[in-house]
């Protein structure tokens, strides 16, 4: 026989009664956000560090149960390294960058996601959701105790909304009855069902895709590599697919793609899952089921992000496939955008126009994350003869020929958003600039003596230098700026000079409190500078 054993929540913020549940009149607060989660958590972490308060309102009391998401990517974890709160996470959680994919039991292709040096962290961890929300918590916690306006309230259920021209009032129902309460700004971060989404009568845009697919969590000592496996048509699940990841813990992640017209229930039952994972991992390795749950996905999106002072995040905005781990990396990236734009208007006076931004350059990154996702799912189920010719083509030829590989999908894995043609992109006016580091685009990791460059950027508006003459401030702005001055020779790899540099000499990067490039040139003009700030902030924050 084998032990089934379920996960159960860390409760982190059991429920307490609070001041506002008496008040005779609601009580205002300059951000609401509807949901926990890692997004929810994360985006509270990110206003309380620039001193916006904010306050979590969420329906349980701590972490949710199983291992949910499990695949964390590194432009996540270098945001999380802005929160601080990475190091625990990376500790914690299990190292990957190669991934293989076979056809059969033979190996037909394998990838490494991180090939060069000079990066602080990994390509990805795996690590099991509620270890990634507490790890966050953890770090609230720290911050509240040094001062940070951040509340968190557990078993505080939103039931109602009504949006006014200024704020926004709530319902909330507790353990202890109903209260009201408002907020200037609202950020639904609850979820795929979002009952924020469905208060205001707002809906998905998108497609179902016909499969379903088994997950089973399961513990075992097992010499596997710790790798990302991935088999098309293998001898335990013929015709179909499967994944097998290691998670911290001893737990493994086995992911069985199913079919469409299946009888759910009888697939769940411990007996059936454990067949299909002793034909998978071997008749003679013991395990234990962890979690285990039945998904079918779609890929689809919200119309717009904002409305008016309700803005969506997370899975409550787009939704995607789970394979290429673009779900919660794409909502840490809605957390990193929108967190710094928020402070800018609360409090710097920014104008409420950059607001608008956080939609246009999110859903262009969920759009980018939806088309990738979808054409991972039309690989992996294709839809008529014609895509099943075409992917067993592909696959018949991948093993020898190098063209090949490319068209091989299994999950096209989660990378930074570059926000080509944003409104808040500025002047690129450094000839032959490396493409990587363009306007729009998450600034790259590189090597320095001191310890690596993106440590040294973020939370504010930053003026990098590289071998150029910049001064220590930007006389009459009233823009908190950050100026970093580095040389190429900072870096015996050179990693630096061809991150950033090219073929020049100098460089002055104009980078966003999120990590983003707003503007670059050769050298450092006062006047482009302010006017690109200007163009970003607008309002009375220059």
């Amino acid at each position: 026989m084998v032990a089934v054993r379920y996960q159960t929540a860390f409760k982190l913020y059991p429920y307490e009664k609070v001041a506002d549940q008496d008040a005779p009149t609601p009580k205002r607060h300059p951000v609401v956000i509807v949901g926990g989660g890692p997004i929810g958590m994360g985006l509270a972490l990110d206003l309380g560090k620039k001193g916006v308060p904010c306050l979590v309102l969420d329906d349980h009391d701590g972490v949710g149960m199983g291992s949910r998401a499990i695949c964390f990517a590194k432009r996540t974890l270098e945001i999380c390294d802005r929160l601080g709160c990475a190091d625990p996470m990376v500790d914690k959680g299990v190292i990957w960058n190669v991934g293989r994919v076979y056809r059969d039991e033979r190996e037909v292709y394998n990838f490494n996601l991180l090939p060069e040096e000079g990066h602080k962290r990994p390509a990805f961890i795996n690590l099991q959701q509620p270890y990634f929300e507490q790890f966050i918590v953890e770090e609230i916690r720290r911050q509240q105790a040094a001062g940070a306006p951040i509340e968190i309230r557990g078993q505080n259920c939103v039931t109602a909304m009504d949006q006014k021209a200024d704020h926004v009032v709530l319902e909330i129902d507790t353990p202890d009855g109903p209260y009201q309460l408002e907020a200037d700004y609202l950020v639904a971060c609850d979820g795929a069902s979002s009952p924020t989404r469905a208060m205001m009568g707002l809906d998905f845009d998108g497609r179902v895709f016909e499969d379903n697919f088994l997950i089973a969590d399961i513990k075992m000592k097992a010499d596997f590599p710790v790798e990302r496996r991935f088999w098309f048509d293998p001898p335990f699940n013929r015709g179909e697919t499967a994944l097998l990841h290691k998670q911290p813990d001893g737990v493994w992640r086995l992911d069985f793609q199913l079919g469409w017209d299946i009888d759910r229930a009888a697939e769940l039952k411990p007996d059936r899952i454990s067949e299909r994972v002793s034909a998978m991992i071997g008749a003679d390795v013991e395990f234990e089921l962890v979690w285990t749950s039945i998904y079918t996905f779609r890929c689809c999106t919200m119309e717009k992000y904002r409305h008016g002072r309700v803005f969506f995040a997370g899975d409550a905005a787009h939704q995607v496939s789970p394979f290429g781990a673009r779900g919660a990396n794409g909502g840490m990236q809605d957390v990193d955008n929108l967190g710094w734009k928020l402070a800018a208007v609360i409090n710097d006076g920014a104008d409420d126009a950059l607001l608008d931004s956080y939609h246009e350059e999110r859903k262009y990154g969920a759009m980018e994350n939806i088309k990738n996702s979808s054409r991972t799912a039309d690989f992996l189920t294709p839809r008529n003869p014609a895509h099943t010719l075409f992917r067993d083509a592909v696959l018949d030829l991948v093993e020898h020929q190098d063209f090949a590989r490319p068209l091989v999908n299994s999950g096209r894995l989660s990378e930074p958003c570059t926000y080509d043609g944003s409104t808040l992109n500025g002047e690129d006016a450094l000839p032959d600039g490396p493409a990587r580091n363009r306007p729009g685009s998450a600034c790259s990791d590189a090597p320095l003596a001191s310890g690596h460059l993106l440590d040294q950027l973020g939370g504010r508006f930053t003026l990098l230098a590289i071998d150029a003459d910049v001064p220590a401030g930007l006389a009459g702005s009233k823009v908190k700026m950050d100026v970093v001055k580095v040389s190429a020779g900072d870096d015996a790899t050179g990693a630096l000079a061809e991150r950033y540099l090219g073929a020049n000499t100098s460089a002055v990067y104009l980078i966003r409190p999120d990590q983003h490039v707003a503007a670059r040139w050769e050298v450092f003009d006062a006047e482009k500078v302010a006017k690109s700030i200007q163009r970003i902030v607008g309002g009375t924050a220059c």
